[in-house]
């Protein structure tokens, strides 16, 4: 039996969609790009969303949009895909990387260590879908002490008065915080990924959510962002295409990051059918929790905890008590019996880029230990009870074949 570790799921009402979007003549940011807006709004319950072409773009859309600079800083966990750093750089500002908790996502008490003069802003990251404690971090931004240390560099900083939280949700679309509030609108913004291994893919996208407090406007905001994202021009391609449209206006340094609706549209038919798809990404989670849980070797990951539930995305299983070469061993064993697996994430310092940089994982000690005995096995609808079973028996016999006993 093979198993792949993350297709995407693609059925007739998807391939309908995207045909449709193909034989209308219109297949670059248009209907179907507002229609995902006003779908992922409503399921995210939040206040508006901006589609583009990626996760990464719309970071660095908004750290831009924010003003951040040279000799600002931007807090961020170690343990993260680095898309998350990168944006903020790309951006002009230096991020400063703190180390996580046990449950993969960042540390409250290394974000409060971490802020300094400098700091203009704060990038949690639900890593595999588990929220991060929000309230906490929404308490700490909005308290007079920490608001008495923020010094802004740029007017819509002085503006907000305070630290922004931008929640890295690349994988957490579908996760509820507590009293059920949805991921994408329990911060000042949210950022989905929809690229192809996600939940709900477009292919490659990112979805921004904004949830700014008074004196923000986030519907005129939401105008402001969409002309950004096309170059600042004050028409889109589909309003100049109508008789007479032709005219428009640049209005400031914009970027090229807009979505197209021919890709909208698989996200469009994927998002109508989500809740079928989260119940069967949920079945295959708690059937992996309920076999791995019996055994003393095996961590399960975080899911449905303190008022917090998960968006099933990974299931980041880690094993007790291995070192980093005996995890890879086991992954080689899973391999070699057709079971695909990953591991979520290599933490940056770990990286050359990030090395070269400074950055150091023995700073990071909780991000080293979690990396160093993940394994990511699969999970997507697709598959079935046997598959499943199949895959728990794979890790199991792996395990037995590395670590002698």
């Amino acid at each position: 039996m093979n198993i792949p570790f993350s297709p995407p799921f693609i059925d007739d009402t998807i391939i309908d969609e995207v045909v449709d979007s193909l034989k209308s003549g219109w297949i670059t940011t248009g209907p179907k790009v507002k229609a995902l807006e006003e779908e992922i709004k409503k399921f995210s319950k939040a206040k508006e969303v901006l589609c583009v072409n990626s996760w990464t773009s719309g970071a660095i859309m908004m750290l831009k949009w924010l003003g951040v600079k040279e000799g600002d800083e931007v807090i961020v966990p170690a343990y993260t895909y680095s898309a998350t750093a990168l944006a903020v750089i790309h951006s002009g500002a230096k991020p400063v990387m703190v180390d996580i908790c046990e449950d993969f996502n960042i540390s409250v008490k290394a974000i409060k260590n971490a802020i300094t003069k400098k700091t203009k802003a704060i990038v949690p990251v639900d890593i595999a879908g588990f929220p991060c404690d929000y309230e906490e971090i929404m308490q700490l931004v909005t308290s007079e002490e920490i608001k008495a240390l923020f010094v802004p560099t740029s007017d819509i900083q002085k503006k907000a008065g305070r630290i922004l939280v931008i929640n890295d949700a690349a994988h957490s679309l579908g996760a509820f915080y507590k009293q059920g509030i949805p991921t994408g609108s329990e911060t000042d913004i949210a950022i989905f990924s929809l690229h192809a291994v996600k939940n709900v893919t477009t292919a490659e996208g990112g979805a921004i959510c904004l949830n700014l407090p008074v004196p923000f406007d986030n519907k005129e905001l939401y105008t402001y962002l969409r002309q950004m994202s096309l170059n600042c021009q004050t028409k889109d391609a589909f309003s100049k295409s109508k008789a007479g449209g032709w005219r428009y206006d640049i209005t400031g340094l914009g970027m090229k990051i807009n979505m197209a609706d021919v890709n909208a549209a698989i996200g469009l038919a994927q998002i109508r059918q989500y809740p079928l798809l989260l119940a069967e990404r949920k079945r295959i989670f708690n059937t992996y929790n309920n076999a791995f849980k019996q055994l003393s070797w095996a961590i399960a990951p975080p899911s449905l905890e303190n008022g917090k539930e998960s968006s099933y995305h990974l299931y980041a299983l880690r094993i007790n008590d291995i070192t980093e070469i005996q995890r890879d061993a086991i992954i080689d064993e899973i391999s070699k019996r057709g079971v695909s697996v990953n591991v979520h994430f290599i933490p940056m310092p770990m990286l050359s880029f990030f090395k070269e940089q400074g950055y150091n994982i023995k700073d990071y000690p909780q991000a080293y230990k979690n990396y160093s005995c993940e394994i990511s096995l699969p999970i997507y609808p697709q598959l079935q009870e046997e598959e499943v079973k199949f895959v728990i028996d794979t890790v199991k016999e792996a395990y037995q074949t590395i670590i002698k006993f």
